[in-house]
């Protein structure tokens, strides 16, 4: 039995992310009007599949995670230092923007997750 391997650019090439939903938490907002960014940018990595700045081993649990229909997480840093995360649901029905600092003690908890997010912008 032959064993055929892909990349992970082979694999990134085959296969976009959908996004559902797009939202942003209020500090989010601020952060990149801050940084003078459009959140496009990284919202069209992360349907690419380009996980920007995660470990090597969140890189792979992405992709697991993909092929097992879990929640993927990203993570960019602006022009003005400040670090994002992108967070597409695991029923691909929404992705979040969100600040990394609002995220500890509810990370783990998807229940919880939209209902802490605050008020914010819904592109």
């Amino acid at each position: 039995m032959k064993r055929i391997e892909k990349t992970s650019n082979e694999l990134t090439e085959t296969k976009t992310l959908p996004s559902g939903q797009v939202v942003a938490t209020p500090g989010a907002i601020a952060a990149m009007e801050g940084a003078v960014e459009s959140a496009m940018g990284y919202l069209a990595r992360h349907a690419s599949r380009d996980w920007g700045e995660v470990p090597p081993e969140d890189w792979e649990e992405n992709e697991f995670s993909i092929e097992r229909e879990l929640r993927v997480l990203s993570a960019y840093t602006l022009r003005n230092g400040t670090k994002i995360w992108i967070i597409t649901e695991a029923d691909r029905s929404v992705t979040t923007i969100l600040l990394p600092s609002i995220t500890f003690g509810i990370l783990n908890r998807p229940d919880r997750l939209r209902g802490n997010l605050g008020a914010g912008l819904v592109f």
